[in-house]
């Protein structure tokens, strides 16, 4: 009777893992094989060469990119390199990022951005960024005022918080508070792997305030981008490995109700919505394990998919860019400004792309 046991416990094991190897094969689109969809106008931005992971936009025009990013499991070209945030005008013909200073006693050499977000105060129309950093592997949020003038970035604070233990991205709304994206629950690497491994959605998202911080929305396989509607009512988040974007309802006390989730064939980065259609854009990675495994062989694509109408019945969701590799690899972001496309990578490169 006793071996009869280990026997059966040793088949559901077995069975167990093999399913959990089935699902992370699909959360992951091992096997996706992707068509080229180029756009005729392009051009990489020269200057950036390690990454644009997120990218935010102000309504003139000027576009925050976050570079450098360092991550357990993730590809970087310059691992002894401090991250840093460009600044680029989408007026400018010459496309010339500028890498932005930062105020005196900011801890630069640690500095690994990742998420950003900015917020205009309405009041004077002053320009905040944050950024989600990683120093040491660590979870942050930085809060910099923008001084135009002298394309410094001027220090405010420094944000830690027990439930902001593994921030991916961020999304302001005042000019100390935010959402933000927790990806996983785990901060070691190997852990974050099996949480991964097991499917487990202990993923989430988090409200802070300098009066309040709490767990507003769980239950994702790994909350990525946020970003919120132009009317500042929904709030969507994109959830990694569950291909899917979340759209919650923003509340009185900024709390998040969930109100339908759109089912996407790609893994979903980061969000960015157009202000003035409330189009989302998103940079994709069409096969996630590419984009862990790294292999100069067999290179990570590149995904750009609109989606229209998502509060809709029947929203529209077009795919407008995919390349295999051999421009940009591991896209993150796509940003449109005036019929210009910005798409920003991982550890990559830019491009820019003009549509009309």
């Amino acid at each position: 009777m006793g071996k009869l046991l280990k026997i059966t416990l040793v088949g559901i094991i077995v069975a167990f893992i093999a399913d959990r190897v089935v699902q992370l094969r699909h959360r992951l689109n091992i096997s996706r094989e992707i068509e080229p969809l180029e756009l005729p106008h392009c051009q990489l931005i020269k200057g950036i060469e390690v990454g644009s992971e997120d990218i935010d936009i102000l309504p003139n025009g000027l576009a925050f990119i976050s570079s450098g990013l360092k991550y357990p499991g993730l590809m970087s070209f310059a691992p002894g390199k401090p991250g840093e945030i460009f600044l680029l005008d989408l007026n400018d013909e010459n496309l010339h990022p500028i890498s932005l200073r930062f105020s005196r006693g900011f801890h630069l050499a640690s500095f690994n951005p990742h998420g950003i977000s900015t917020y205009i105060d309405e009041k004077d129309d002053t320009v905040y960024l944050f950024v989600v950093n990683h120093p040491n592997f660590k979870s942050t949020v930085e809060i910099f005022k923008f001084e135009d003038e002298e394309n410094v970035l001027l220090h405010l604070k420094t944000i830690k918080h027990e439930l902001l233990q593994s921030v991916n991205d961020v999304l302001a709304v005042g000019p100390e508070s935010f959402y933000a994206t927790n990806d996983n629950y785990f901060t070691d690497f190997t852990m974050r792997f099996v949480e991964m491994f097991l499917g487990l959605g202990w993923s989430n998202v988090v409200y802070y305030s300098p009066n309040e911080v709490k767990q507003v929305a769980s239950g994702f396989y790994f909350a990525n981008g946020i970003n919120i509607s132009p009317d500042n009512k929904y709030v969507y988040i994109a959830d990694f490995l569950a291909h899917t974007i979340h759209v919650l309802e923003k509340q009185a006390n900024m709390s998040l109700s969930p109100v339908k989730v759109l089912q996407l064939e790609t893994l979903l980065d980061n969000l960015f919505v157009d202000q003035n259609t409330g189009d989302i854009w998103t940079g994709c990675h069409p096969n996630g394990w590419k984009v862990f495994a790294y292999s100069s062989e067999d290179l990570p694509g590149s995904e750009v998919i609109r989606v229209q109408n998502i509060l809709s019945d029947d929203p529209v969701v077009t795919q407008v860019y995919v390349n295999n590799g051999s421009v940009i690899q591991g896209s993150s972001i796509a940003i449109l400004y005036e019929g210009r496309l910005l798409v920003g990578t991982v550890f990559h490169k830019a491009l820019y792309c003009e549509l009309d």
